[in-house]
């Protein structure tokens, strides 16, 4: 605290995600409502004892919230809109970026979604007509992403209640049965294993008139665990699931719809793996996804996934990102348990080598990167199988998982492996017109770069990494 710390802008953002009003927020923080606004309006600094009050409350991560570029993920959604080389005239520079992303995050946020509609308007002039709402040009995936990102991909609520839940169950490794069971004893749902063409290519469908829940037989077994839990938790944690809804005040039906199943996916997850069983053997297997797999009766997936949800205050794991690509590099998932620079139009740096994995079906693949602001990332990549493989899609997916350089001396797949001397990557901006074209650590792209067409792709991305 040697320095003044002067939070408001994030103080703001943090009551209005929470849907309070000043005298609310101040009454949880045990401070009067013309202090909060005070330190709202950056007219005085943020104490130690209201940091301490705020993590108390409100679960936040005191050294993430007061440190500098708190509003980081912002700051590299702005960077990657105004390295469009529609403004390369305005010279506009990384500080005065990160002072917009921090002082103003709504305008920020106003400035992101413009950009979003006009990139959605270029690459689809005739997706939407005059008189149609333009708020349809962000989609309910992009709103629920942001969200979920905005929230560091960790629920507490779902996590208490799931780990209740899960612990109540018995035996990871045996706890489809008893998922079955709480199912028919509190809900009256039956489970029943049926052939694919009874479910027209779904991997599960609930039939509320008959209380009957339907798996594919196609599916795996770990998936078909999770498939139970999912519909238990659209049960079991309905009241707490409305609340969240209730919260993040989806703009429309169809996101709110998106979000509540992704309360449920992220129920599932923290039930067949509770938290504080899955973050002890997870310190204890050095992160080793295999172990934990066998540990929890899991897949790849799925374990690669919780580790991204590990943000309890006082039990944190380490803070890994995910994504999930296809031979394509199609982005069908991607979760940051903090902050890291994903792009959010644009795809993979073809410097990062997640497409390797392909090539080394099964095997890990790690490597050193480096972003354009210097902080430098573990990752490993490996394939996994689809849930449900088909002639059209192909069996294999690809898993990339990373995390800051300063933790991967804790992890298994990072041993043998000279931290201080291996090669780094730098990773940059990523051009999906033509993976060879260098263009990294650029702020624009070549000239005349995004009048290419390379096959079938027909954009660019200027700023980074993963989209």
């Amino acid at each position: 605290m040697a320095n003044k710390l002067f939070l408001g802008a994030r103080l703001k953002r943090l009551r209005r995600d929470r849907g309070l009003q000043q005298t609310a927020m101040a009454g949880l923080l045990g401070i009067s409502p013309s202090y909060l606004n005070h330190l709202e309006r950056n007219q005085r600094p943020v104490t130690a004892a209201v940091l301490l009050r705020l993590a108390e409350r409100f679960e936040v991560d005191i050294r993430s919230f007061a440190s500098d570029g708190g509003e980081q993920g912002s700051a590299e959604q702005l960077s990657e809109v105004f390295a469009d080389p529609m403004f390369a005239d305005l010279q506009i520079g990384r500080q005065e970026i990160v002072e917009l992303a921090d002082n103003s995050p709504g305008v920020a946020e106003g400035v992101t979604r413009l950009y979003t509609a006009l990139r959605e308007r270029r690459l689809a002039p005739t997706a939407i007509g005059p008189d149609d709402d333009e708020r349809a040009l962000i989609t309910p995936e992009t709103w629920v992403r942001d969200f979920i990102q905005s929230r560091a991909n960790h629920f507490p609520e779902l996590e208490e209640g799931a780990e209740t839940l899960g612990g109540a169950l018995g035996d990871p490794l045996s706890v489809a049965e008893p998922l079955r069971r709480r199912l028919k004893e509190a809900y009256g749902v039956s489970v029943t294993v049926v052939g694919p063409e009874e479910l027209q290519g779904a991997s599960q469908v609930y039939d509320p008139e008959r209380r009957l829940l339907m798996l594919s037989s196609l599916l795996r077994p770990e998936n078909k665990t999770f498939g139970i839990a999912y519909q238990l938790s659209l049960l079991e944690f309905h009241p707490i699931i409305a609340r969240l809804l209730d919260s993040a005040r989806p703009p429309d039906a169809g996101t709110r719809h998106l979000l509540h199943m992704s309360f449920a996916n992220y129920a599932a997850g923290a039930i067949m793996m509770p938290y504080g069983t899955f973050l002890a053997a997870a310190e204890r297997f050095r992160y080793s996804i295999d172990r934990l797999t066998a540990e929890f009766g899991a897949n790849v997936e799925q374990v690669s996934h919780r580790f991204t949800t590990l943000g309890r205050p006082g039990a944190r794991g380490i803070p890994f990102f995910m994504l999930r690509i296809d031979p394509a590099g199609n982005v069908s998932k991607r979760y940051a348990g903090e902050r890291f620079p994903f792009s959010r139009f644009g795809g993979t740096c073809p410097r990062w080598n997640l497409h390797v994995a392909f090539q080394s079906a099964g095997q890990a693949v790690t490597q050193l990167i480096e972003t354009p602001d210097g902080h430098r990332y573990f990752t490993v990549a490996r394939t996994i199988e689809r849930p449900i493989r088909s002639a059209l899609s192909g069996g294999l997916l690809a898993i990339g998982l990373g995390c800051s350089i300063e933790h991967a001396h804790k992890l298994h797949c990072a041993e043998g492996i000279d931290l201080d001397r291996a090669p780094v990557t730098p990773v940059g901006p990523a051009c999906s017109i033509c993976p060879r074209l260098d263009c990294a650590f650029r702020a624009t792209p070549p000239a005349g770069a995004q009048l290419a067409v390379h096959e079938n792709r027909k954009t660019i991305s200027p700023y980074p990494f993963v989209a």
